[in-house]
């Protein structure tokens, strides 16, 4: 789990307006935390399948954020991934 003050730093960083926590850009960067936080966590306990499930599930999530972004604003989409360091 993110902490708040994590997870509201993302969401300031990301949102389009005030109060915005549920746009798609606000959602692939938090999924994107938690995958970086769940594959430090998994260098070092290599035997945790609930975890590793977790994360799986986690990137097929962001995977379908980002092909919606994609289709509906292109630009969005390529600035989104450009900040985040996503598929190089």
């Amino acid at each position: 789990m993110l902490t708040k003050e994590k997870k509201a730093k993302v969401i300031n960083e990301y949102q389009n307006k005030k109060e915005d926590t549920g746009s798609p850009e606000v959602q692939v960067a938090l999924l994107t935390e938690q995958i970086k936080r769940l594959t430090e966590h998994l260098k070092t306990h290599k035997k945790d399948k609930s975890s590793q499930r977790g994360l799986l599930k986690r990137v097929g999530q962001r995977n379908r954020l980002l092909k919606y972004l994609k289709r509906k604003d292109k630009e969005k989409y390529q600035k989104l991934i450009k900040k985040l360091g996503l598929r190089k």
